[in-house]
Formats: C-alpha cells, structure tokens, sequence
C-alpha cells in the first residue's frame, strides 16, 4: 500500500525495491525477523538503501492504522544517478567539472537550498552518502525550488570511495574547513573541482577531511563563528563562478 511518499506492507515494498523505485530509507520493526523481513533487509543492503529498526509503535503512527507488517519504505521525489555514469556525461560535455560532496548535511531545508545554488551555479552533480543525508523528500524538493530535478544527486555507499572515483578523473578535493589556512578564494576553481561541506555541528568526518587536496576556510568578520552551511556553501561554489568567468 502507498500514501504520499510512504510504501507499507511487505510485498509492496519488495515490490518497490525489484522496480527500482528511489527508495531514501526502509523502517524494520525491531523484533522478530521473519524470512520476507531477511529479504527486504538483503535486498536493501544490496541496493545501499538505509535501515532502520524502529519500535512497532513508530510504524503504527506513521501508518495511521493500516497494517504495516512490520515495514514502511520512503520513496525519493526523484530519482538518484549513478555517480560514475554523470562523470562520464559531464567528460562528453567538455565542460570542466565542478561537483559537490555533502558529508553529514542532513537537514532537507539546508539539502534544498544548497541544491538550488548548486544549480544557478553550474555544478554537474552533488554526492550524497547512503546513511547519513538528507532525504530527497518533497520539502526539499520545494526548497530546491525544483533544483532537484535538474542536478543529478548521486549516492554512494561511502564518500571515501567517491572521491577516490573523482581523483580518477583527475577533479581537485576541495574541503571547507573553518580550521584551514587557506581562504576559499585561494583555490583554483578553474580546474576540475570538487567541493566538500560538511554538517554544521561536526564538519567534515576526519577520515573525508584527510583525502581532500587543499582545505579552505571562509574568513569572517563578526563575532559569530560559522555560517550557515547553506551560506558557506553559496560563498565557495559562486567564487567558482567568478574565477571560471574571467
């Protein structure tokens, strides 16, 4: 069964995962596991599809009374690409890479706003980690203002294994790091680039930060430390703009 962007029932959603629909995350109910639970848990695994084991009464408040049976799926507003084939487009395209990793970024409103910059300012895709992101719900689709459907959004199973994809196309790490020596406008933007921002409670993981070619910060005159990721996000990917302009 299906209401909005929810699946529900165990064939429905077994269902849904075989016809590749945008599946953002599987909800179990903790508990017994029976062999069609196993399935949907393996073929979620399979398809990097997000798990979470929940208590029965999370689901029965998400479905409202329906009969759940122990799973509910969220389904994407639109659909993922495939991280490997846009790289390959954006080769054919001639035009010189800029792509976007989020590490941690899981508010959908920060994940809306920062796509509808990324598509005014000309980014070919942006990297979504498996667990981890932002839904692309419709929230924020809405806040994209419709971003979402132009800029293909690529998830991956882990970012580590993304970027060592981009450095095979031979694109610059560029990590935002308010602990960086460098200013953002350091950075050459007009090679092949790609931009990493990280949650605004933790930043970039460790592990993502050490893989990045050059680490920049955005300096600030006020007396509050950071910005908004949204914001910082505006201000590195439009110095992109700027630099590739000249």
């Amino acid at each position: 069964m299906e209401s909005e962007n929810k699946i529900f029932g165990i064939r429905p959603v077994i269902e849904a995962i075989q016809a590749g629909r945008p599946i953002e995350k599987i909800m179990l109910r903790e508990g017994i596991i029976t062999d069609l639970l196993q399935m949907i848990q393996n073929k979620a695994r399979a398809n990097n599809i997000s798990l979470a084991w929940v208590p029965t009464e999370r689901l029965n408040r998400l479905c409202k009374g329906a009969n759940h049976q122990g799973v509910i799926a969220f389904v994407a507003s639109a659909s993922y690409s495939d991280l490997e084939e846009t790289l390959e487009k954006v080769k054919a395209s001639e035009k010189t890479p800029l792509i976007l990793l989020l590490d941690g970024v899981t508010d959908v409103r920060n994940f809306g706003a920062i796509a509808r910059t990324a598509e005014c300012a000309g980014v070919q895709a942006i990297v979504v980690p498996s667990k981890g992101a932002a839904s692309m719900n419709a929230d924020a689709m809405k806040t994209s203002a419709g971003a979402l459907n132009y800029v293909p959004v690529c998830k991956t199973a882990n970012l580590k294994s993304a970027i060592h994809l981009l450095r095979s196309y031979d694109i610059c790490i560029v990590a935002a790091d308010e602990k960086a020596e460098n200013n953002y406008f350091d950075a050459d933007f007009t090679k092949p680039s790609a931009l990493i921002l990280g949650s605004e409670e933790s930043g970039i993981s460790k592990q993502i930060l050490t893989l990045a070619d050059i680490r920049v910060r955005i300096p600030l005159a006020g007396k509050i430390e950071s910005l908004n990721v949204s914001a910082a996000a505006s201000a590195i990917m439009f110095e992109s703009v700027r630099q590739r302009a000249i």
